[in-house]
């Protein structure tokens, strides 16, 4: 056996699903700035236990985040951002501390059909007015995306919709709810990372980076060719592909 099968306990089908679920996840969080948990995860799951999932999303989701956030460095606002961290902070405990009381596979199904269906309804819907929204607004969502968070990863998915909602650009969206998921993330991390950071965890962690970067990458190249109405569609349609692999 090699050093992977000997220390991870992975097979080489095993480890090529692993990279996989990396690539593919590493190109939706590089193109839509989010995403990386729905889309890895559905293949992850099936193959490693949930903890080390987490790992691996929190993990290297942050570093994907870290890394295109520093092109967009400038569209960064502290007043627009603090509404998110604040609550986002909040709310994470609540979700680690649910991960293990509550029936996740039914949160999952249920996140994905809301998914799903908003993400159909915003690519056949004719544009609607943007919705005004003020702090209180998006602390609530902040809030609720810091459980999601604790739960799973999935921290990005209603503050990327709620941008959208807002009508702000894309630039100034991926600048809100990039850096509030590199918070999300790396607080999950340190409230879990007694558990799932055992040699198995770091193992799968250093093997899945290469994937995870290569596709965050490519993903990175898409999105900086698209226009505003494409990127919105970009996004509409990556939340029907998410929900319905959360669902199946």
């Amino acid at each position: 056996m090699g050093f992977v099968d000997s220390i991870a306990g992975l097979s080489w089908p095993t480890l090529a699903l692993v990279w996989l679920g990396a690539l593919l996840g590493g190109f939706a969080s590089g193109a839509a700035g989010f995403a990386l948990g729905i889309v890895a995860s559905a293949i992850w799951l099936h193959i490693l236990e949930p903890v080390h999932v987490t790992l691996l999303i929190v993990c290297g989701g942050g570093l994907i985040q870290l890394g295109t956030i520093w092109p967009q460095r400038r569209a960064l606002e502290p007043r627009r951002l603090w509404p998110f961290l604040v609550a986002g902070l909040v709310g994470i405990p609540i979700g680690v501390l649910l991960l293990v009381r509550i029936d996740t596979h039914a949160l999952k199904v249920c996140l994905g059909i809301f998914l799903a269906a908003y993400g159909i309804f915003a690519l056949l819907a004719p544009p609607l007015p943007h919705v005004k929204g003020n702090r209180l607004a998006d602390a609530a969502v902040g809030f609720v995306g810091g459980i999601l968070g604790g739960l799973g990863g999935y921290s990005g998915v209603l503050p990327a919709i709620w941008t959208q909602l807002r009508g702000w650009p894309k630039e100034v969206a991926r600048a809100v709810y990039q850096p509030f998921i590199v918070m999300a993330h790396f607080v999950t991390l340190a409230l879990i990372g007694a558990v799932a950071l055992d040699r198995r965890g770091l193992v799968l962690l250093l093997v899945t980076l290469p994937a995870l970067l290569i596709g965050a990458l490519a993903g990175w190249r898409v999105y900086g060719r698209l226009d505003e109405q494409r990127f919105r569609q970009g996004l509409a349609g990556m939340l029907v592909v998410s929900g319905l692999l959360l669902v199946f």
